[in-house]
């Protein structure tokens, strides 16, 4: 594919699946399992096998309390594993990443996308996204890893999330950021309780037609999931199915999940009776 593959793929009239890649040793979900960059290109790989559209490749997590890593050891993380992977398939490639040096240098290895839990808020961020000229996904946050989850509060999460939004579409526009190229998350877990949260997984049809981007929904495993039902994280695959096929029905057009496999034999069914 082309440098701007994702572009392409965003105007298809089809439900896309990202492939959750962390090279990390401390991701709430699958922390350890591919902290080397060999067993990250052979598990990224094993996800395309099975459907993914786009790999978002991370090196540094957002767990609740997760600690910050340094750009020299995140660059170390991820830079090898885009490389090899830019070699071996076709498949774009997100980087999962808020700082604006490992933006550049992810770019510059092979990266179609830049995918931001923090909404191009660091200082530089905003103008290395531009330069880039690629599809972008601002994520809402509500403080900081290491403490987002302390006691989150809204007066109204869903009119404060539109509203971050609007203000970080308007920065992103002023750069010279296209609209066609700014994808929103609402960030389900980052700074939300459980009401929160399940008010804007409700909300994504108002918060489309309001901003006029596209939505991206990160679900997949989350502890939402255990607040709801009970689960540990190895045993969410059902819900985080149900809450992937809720999310496309309701306008996603990007799930980030763990399970590829299941997650596309999910959707694709329920796309084949939607489209009939």
């Amino acid at each position: 594919m082309s440098e701007n593959s994702i572009r392409s793929l965003l105007r298809l009239d089809k439900s896309l699946i990202m492939g959750v890649v962390n090279i990390t040793p401390d991701s709430f979900s699958d922390g350890g399992q591919f902290n080397d960059s060999s067993l990250a290109v052979e598990h990224a790989l094993s996800l395309v096998e099975q459907g993914a559209d786009i790999l978002d490749i991370g090196g540094e997590s957002t767990r609740p309390g997760a600690e910050e890593v340094s750009v020299e050891q995140e660059l170390k993380r991820v830079i090898p594993a885009i490389e090899a992977l830019k070699a071996q398939t076709t498949v774009p490639i997100s980087i999962d990443t808020y700082k604006p040096q490992v933006m550049r240098a992810a770019v510059e290895a092979g990266a179609s996308m830049i995918n931001d839990v923090n909404g191009l808020r660091a200082p530089g961020a905003v103008e290395v996204a531009a330069a880039a000229n690629m599809p972008i996904c601002i994520m809402h946050m509500q403080g900081q890893p290491q403490t987002m989850q302390a006691r989150p509060k809204y007066e109204s999460v869903v009119a404060q999330v539109d509203a971050f939004f609007k203000q970080r579409i308007t920065t992103a526009l002023d750069a010279g950021i296209k609209l066609d190229d700014i994808i929103l998350d609402p960030g389900i877990g980052f700074g939300k309780t459980l009401k929160h949260n399940l008010e804007l997984l409700k909300s994504v049809p108002q918060l489309r037609v309001s901003t006029g981007c596209q939505m991206l929904l990160g679900v997949s495993r989350k502890s939402l999931i255990d607040k709801l039902l009970g689960r540990a994280v190895d045993q969410r695959l059902p819900a985080s199915l149900g809450l992937a096929v809720q999310s496309i029905l309701n306008g996603a057009k990007i799930v980030r999940v763990h399970d590829v496999r299941e997650t596309y034999d999910a959707i694709r069914v329920v796309e084949a009776v939607r489209n009939s």
